[in-house]
């Protein structure tokens, strides 16, 4: 795999506009866990390599188990998630997958049993950031395996 574009050739502020959607995220009053699975499972989706390895070792390093991140794929499947954890992932893949003609009246039945419609908005802004971000990297071709963690 081969970067397509390099960091040195992106046009001014287009990096730092995403980066500050992402900063205001990041300060958000929703638990880090959720981000860390919202930002996990959206990259499977969206066969994004890079983000994968990024948000697998960012999960780690946050202390988030090898186990229920691998499992995430699957997480339908596993007793590893609370409903709350259920109610974001689900929320998430029908999203990312929304088809333009589909209804959207229902996506947020789930939610509303664990969030306000105030953390809804912030988990919604999570999905789509995720989504640009996946969607940037694959793009421009970035090469995955050599993202390290930044101490805080």
């Amino acid at each position: 795999m081969k970067e397509r574009i390099l960091s040195q050739d992106l046009p001014n502020g287009l990096y730092q506009s995403l980066k500050g959607v992402q900063d205001y995220l990041d300060q958000c009053p929703l638990e880090k866990s959720f981000m860390t699975l919202i930002k996990m499972r959206v990259s499977q989706i969206n066969s994004c390599a890079y983000c994968i390895d990024m948000h697998f070792k960012e999960g780690i390093h946050a202390g988030e188990t090898p186990l229920r991140l691998v499992s995430l794929s699957a997480w339908r499947e596993t007793p590893y998630y609370s409903a709350k954890e259920q109610a974001v992932l689900e929320f998430s893949e029908t999203l990312t997958h929304m088809k333009a003609e589909q209804h959207s009246d229902g996506i947020h039945d789930q939610l509303k049993e664990h969030f306000t419609p105030t953390e809804i908005a912030y988990l919604t802004l999570a999905v789509i950031q995720i989504n640009s971000w996946n969607r940037l990297v694959r793009s421009f071709g970035l090469v995955p395996g050599n993202y390290k963690v930044q101490e805080s």
